[in-house]
């Protein structure tokens, strides 16, 4: 069973929730863009996914990619699914117009890739990283790095990996031992080896961009020391690059994404941004992929949904329960009470994803092209606070919600025929990439909200007062709340070092649930939004998924309480 890309309720969101034709109005580089146009473009998109990315999933989990003799080669029809994605202009949606994109505003990219990735997880891992690395080698590189590289990127007609992770240094990127030594042509020789690349080596493309961590021979210990080099598999001049994939990984899920040992030998390799500001140029694509890897969960939990939603409608069981007004007894199970609280509750995580996640969007934007100062330093306030939530909540609530919606199909959906238990294993590896969903908790609290002793928050908090109805007394009371365990969890701090460790990530919880209700609210006030279709999810939200705020409150309270 293929995905469907679920266009009508995308364009509600997006346009009648979110009204960001008006937001990209307002800004002077998206003056040609409106409703219409979006409409289009999303329309184009869904029939591109459906007709050339959809069918591969299945091919994608069970012949998956292939290493020969330091080659990779793709599922089949992969290669011509990617040919089509980047000559059709797909891999450059939201790219500059001068660099070969289509300057169209970044919601739309993003949209497009939570698509892709409930389609095809395996294979939107190849294009994943592009506008990324895009962005890096855009604010980063130099002229003639630009020149070179900056358009084929901006197109996808050349793909990009991000080469972080050491065999000793997982997280720790301060542990990175590869090596990059001056040449007298102003090149470096890059040497060292590289684990967990997705998209390492493959056969999508003739060139790929390989953005790798290293050191400089005099370069200090530590984080500080990291600089940012540009190694190509192809040089300029034709030959092949010291740049090898020694295997790939034998993985629980994802098989159709190659996820490679790269070994750099001597590597030529070309410096990005300067020596010892490594990381600062790194998290340019980092911050994107975050974004990115939060809609791969709320597109692959859609995905499930799907299936476990046709499933429910065409299984025939006992007979239902039944109000006593009811004309008849329904014998699908889609009438039980214990399926319809699975397939609601997932559904008010979906529509609230999309919510926080293409307002996101509309915020990065925002913070790039804003013509007031203050919109754009509030816009990216937005963006630091909200996507280490998104990242952690949506990824943990697609394995958790894909893994319920497996239980509507009960042995069936533990057999590959239906294809659920293979969106439950790929979307596993979402909670780890990207900086684990720990470290996402840990982001949020201890460098985002404890330094400034939660002012951010709180002005965050200020933004979602302001447009929440102001007879919703409940939702503006655990508004403050998280503003009063904010502060508790400050003042604990000064005196237990380690204290906000432990509660990093029921702090972020309590932050999603307070994000997602505000989501709510705001699809409630939405006139195009008064149908059972939207009040039965948002019901389950108010009892299913909100009591978890009091929980984690309780959690949180008792780590700051007097010992």
């Amino acid at each position: 069973m293929n995905y469907q890309p679920n266009l009508q309720d995308i364009e509600c969101i997006l346009l009648d929730v979110l009204r960001a034709d008006s937001a990209a109005l307002g800004l002077p580089i998206f003056e040609q863009v409106d409703a219409d146009l979006m409409r289009q473009v999303l329309d184009e998109a869904g029939k591109f996914i459906s007709q050339a990315v959809a069918p591969l999933q299945r091919t994608s989990d069970t012949v998956g990619c292939s290493y020969k003799e330091g080659q990779v080669t793709t599922a089949p029809g992969f290669q011509a699914a990617y040919q089509t994605f980047w000559r059709n202009g797909w891999g450059g949606l939201s790219t500059d117009v001068a660099d070969g994109g289509q300057g169209l505003p970044e919601v739309i990219n993003q949209i497009l890739f939570e698509q892709l990735s409930a389609a095809c997880h395996g294979w939107t891992m190849a294009p994943g990283l592009l506008h990324g690395a895009y962005e890096c080698i855009k604010h980063h590189a130099s002229d003639d790095l630009k020149n070179r590289y900056l358009s084929k990127v901006a197109s996808g007609e050349w793909l990009a990996t991000m080469c972080l992770t050491e065999p000793h240094a997982g997280s720790d990127l301060g542990l990175v031992r590869t090596k990059a030594m001056p040449q007298p042509d102003g090149s470096y020789a890059v040497s060292g080896s590289k684990i967990f690349i997705s998209g390492g080596d493959h056969d999508l493309t003739d060139n790929i961009v390989h953005l790798v961590l290293a050191r400089l021979p005099d370069a200090p210990a530590g984080p500080k020391g990291l600089s940012l080099f540009l190694a190509p598999k192809v040089l300029p001049n034709g030959q092949r690059n010291g740049v090898h994939c020694d295997r790939i990984e034998e993985k629980m899920g994802l098989h159709g994404s190659p996820t490679c040992a790269m070994r750099f030998d001597q590597a030529q390799a070309w410096i990005v941004g300067e020596p010892g500001r490594g990381l600062a140029a790194m998290f340019v694509m980092m911050n994107a992929a975050r974004l990115h890897v939060a809609l791969q969960g709320i597109g692959l939990l859609e995905a499930a949904w799907q299936i476990a939603s046709a499933y429910a409608q065409e299984r025939r069981q006992m007979r239902a329960p039944v109000r006593k007004d009811a004309t008849q007894a329904a014998d699908v199970i889609a009438e039980h009470p214990a399926i319809q609280r699975i397939l609601q509750t997932q559904r008010a995580w979906i529509d609230a994803g999309r919510v926080l996640a293409y307002q996101t969007s509309i915020e990065l934007d925002n913070a790039k092209h804003h013509p007031d100062p203050q919109r754009k330093a509030q816009a990216q306030r937005w963006c630091s606070l909200v996507t280490p939530v998104l990242k952690s909540a949506f990824t943990e609530q697609a394995f958790h919600g894909s893994s319920d919606l497996l239980q509507v199909l009960g042995g069936h959906g533990y057999v590959s025929e239906w294809g659920i238990e293979q969106i439950v294993r790929d979307c596993r590896v979402a909670m780890i990439y990207e900086g684990t969903n720990e470290i996402q908790a840990i982001d949020l609290l201890v460098r985002k909200v404890l330094p400034d002793g939660g002012a951010a928050l709180n002005a965050l908090l200020d933004t979602l007062a302001a447009s929440t109805p102001a007879d919703a007394e409940q939702t503006h009371a655990r508004q403050l709340r998280l503003r009063e365990i904010t502060a508790q969890v400050v003042l604990t701090s000064t005196t237990q070092v380690d204290g906000p460790y432990w509660v990093a990530d029921d702090y972020l919880r309590a932050v999603a649930i307070v994000l997602c209700e505000w989501a709510w609210q705001q699809i409630g006030q939405c006139s195009a939004t008064q149908s059972v279709r939207w009040t039965a999810p948002q019901q389950a939200f108010a009892r299913w998924v909100l009591p978890e705020f009091a929980m984690r409150l309780d959690i949180l309270s008792s780590a700051c309480a007097p010992s």
